[in-house]
């Protein structure tokens, strides 16, 4: 392992994640900016479970295709773009589901009898499920009210067992994670299932944690560091670097299980029903390590360094040697001490810093002695 790997994996790196804040700040609004954009020019692509509407599902045998489905539905005056058809497979069958408005109790008969004749098969092998917009409708508001009710509990959690501050990092973090999510929907023009919604509350529930992972360690290190004049933005980097490898294997160990539903399970055994699914819970799970990092934390240090504790230190950082300095002993190293330590950096050779930059206060003269 090299000397790189074995920092990392002792939470002994030194990167500068909240002086470089600002490239995250500006990634993250530029993919929120490309969300808004996409959700007014072409807003999201609802299924039938939202919006409401009919859907059949016709086992694939024969001369039953896609192309005949199609001119099935041409015949009974029903093709338009608001169709949606999809080929299902499993190890036994291929089944063609095909997702229409909604429909008169007597088109519906028709198409399924349609349907039924041209597959070669009797009207009940032919499954018509139906739901009324009004339906969808009350799903919809009940996803968003659930939505806002965990955004709240969540908020007065964090609140007590933290502060506030913390509280309104982790919410504007998780918002982050669902808006950029949502583009991704809107952009491709997925189509939004119950399965999606469930996948949001996932992607909320890992991103929550892996936020309250990094806010553990900073406020752990914010009493570490009370008896010392350290910045708020040194103790949001020391905390930072100090769980990054924890974060890393975290999301990785998350990612990879979803990777296997999307390249397998979708991919190889053509189970499509999981692809969009999949690829909702991979984009959150991207998401949600990057913004613990890059936005919830950050912004934290932002709304803190503005209390009076630490207002006095704001835009003050220990780089390098005096990272590794604070994170090691718990103080700052005073600016003797750091430049002898840049010089060694720069010389290769140790550099034992003066007795008064090591002590609180200068040494006392010795008194004269008397003759």
């Amino acid at each position: 392992m090299s000397g790189g790997m074995k920092r990392l994996y002792r939470g002994e790196t030194t990167i500068n994640f909240y002086g470089r804040r600002n490239i995250g700040f500006i990634a993250s609004g530029l993919l929120v900016l490309i969300t808004i954009v996409s959700l007014f020019a072409q807003g999201l692509n609802l299924g039938i479970d939202f919006k409401g509407g009919v859907a059949f599902e016709v086992p694939v045998q024969g001369s039953i295709s896609v192309d005949v489905v199609e001119g099935v539905l041409k015949a009974e005056g029903v093709l338009d773009d608001g169709i949606k058809l999809q080929t299902l497979k499993s190890e036994t069958e291929s089944r063609i589901r095909i997702q229409l408005g909604d429909q008169t109790p007597e088109k519906v008969t028709a198409i399924q009898t349609a349907l039924a004749e041209k597959a070669k098969l009797t009207v009940n092998d032919v499954s018509v499920s139906t739901v009324s917009s009004t339906w969808g409708r009350n799903i919809t508001m009940k996803a968003i009210n659930a939505l806002l009710v965990f955004f709240l509990v969540v908020s007065i959690f964090i609140s007590f067992r933290f502060e506030w501050r913390m509280a309104i990092s982790a919410i504007v973090a998780m918002a982050h994670d669902v808006a950029i999510s949502v583009g991704l929907y809107s952009v491709l023009g997925l189509e939004v299932t119950p399965a999606t919604v469930v996948a949001f509350l996932t992607i909320l529930g890992f991103s929550l944690y892996d936020t309250i992972v990094v806010f553990d360690k900073v406020h752990e290190n914010t009493s570490r560091f009370s008896g010392s004049k350290v910045s708020y933005g040194d103790v949001v980097n020391v905390s930072m670097n100090q769980v990054l490898m924890r974060s890393l294997n975290t999301s990785l160990a998350a990612v990879l299980p979803v990777l296997s539903l999307l390249v397998l399970g979708s991919g190889v055994f053509g189970a499509v029903a999981l692809r969009e699914f999949a690829l909702a819970l991979l984009v959150g799970l991207a998401t949600g390590a990057y913004s613990s990092i890059y936005i919830a934390t950050p912004l934290l240090g932002l709304l803190k360094e503005r209390s009076a504790q630490y207002v006095s230190g704001r835009g003050q950082l220990s780089l390098g040697a005096d990272m590794e300095h604070l994170m090691s002993t718990g103080a700052p190293m005073s600016r003797r001490a750091s430049a002898s330590a840049s010089a060694a950096a720069g010389t290769g050779t140790a550099v034992r810093p003066p007795v008064d930059a090591i002590l609180s206060h200068p040494p006392r003269p010795r008194k004269k002695s008397r003759r």
